[in-house]
């Protein structure tokens, strides 16, 4: 079985708190690529905080507070946003960079999988912190990112984050 995950793609990261030039040409893409997948193939992560932010270390590093559960910078973004819905995607809120996988979440995630793509913001961080995870969890899986379906504020970055991920062994198709 072939995954997709959509990774943060939220209205803070967008243009909200922490978004940039160039988040939104991501939409259309992404929309399009999980209506490919279709229901039962597709999930997202939703980067969750709380109003105690800034007391984090996350916070006191990146002292931009962002995607405050509850609040509009912390909904998915878009058609994306429609896409997701339509297809019936399962999301998990996660309060780091990467998905902390439960047991609660290995139940909801297909126990055969042979390709998981990944797509959303920011590949520097949250998508780079996936692919790890997802390394991690499912070795003998092929991880994959679409470099037109991910992104982060500064170009030269992102070129370095897929860079480390082929040195991940993740297929980045540029």
């Amino acid at each position: 079985m072939k995954i997709l995950i959509v990774i943060d793609y939220q209205k803070d990261f967008v243009d909200g708190a922490l978004g940039f030039s160039g988040a939104e040409l991501l939409d259309e893409r992404i929309a399009q690529r999980v209506r490919e997948y279709g229901g039962g193939r597709v999930f997202y992560t939703l980067d969750t905080h709380y109003e105690d932010y800034a007391d984090t270390l996350e916070g006191r590093l990146l002292p931009v507070s962002h995607c405050i559960k509850g609040t509009k910078g912390h909904e998915l973004y878009g058609e994306t946003a429609a896409a997701l819905s339509e297809v019936g995607a399962e999301g998990f809120e996660k309060e780091s960079f990467g998905l902390k996988i439960t047991d609660e979440i290995r139940k909801k995630l297909p126990k055969e999988v042979e390709e998981i793509e990944l797509c959303g913001l920011v590949s520097n961080i949250c998508v780079l912190s996936a692919a790890v995870v997802f390394r991690t969890e499912y070795p003998n899986a092929q991880i994959t990112v679409d470099a037109s379906l991910t992104a982060c504020a500064d170009p030269a970055l992102n070129e370095k984050a897929l860079d480390v991920m082929e040195g991940l062994q993740v297929r980045v198709i540029r």
